[in-house]
């Protein structure tokens, strides 16, 4: 298992909200919730078969 560090500097002018909503977006952007689904639940191997397909895509499509 890692860790994924992620940081959100608020500026001296910028607002809580600002600076939540670009907190919640770097996280999804990271797929911090998406590993901690994947961590909390058992996954099938028919689940993680799919889930590895669709990574290669991604990969590949990049």
């Amino acid at each position: 298992m890692y860790l994924i560090l992620t940081q959100v500097t608020v500026g001296e002018n910028e607002g809580i909200e600002s600076a939540l909503r670009r907190f919640k977006r770097q996280v999804s952007k990271a797929g911090i919730f998406a590993d901690l689904k994947r961590l909390r639940h058992h996954e099938t191997p028919i689940e993680k078969y799919k889930r590895k397909l669709q990574q290669r895509r991604k990969a590949r499509r990049r």
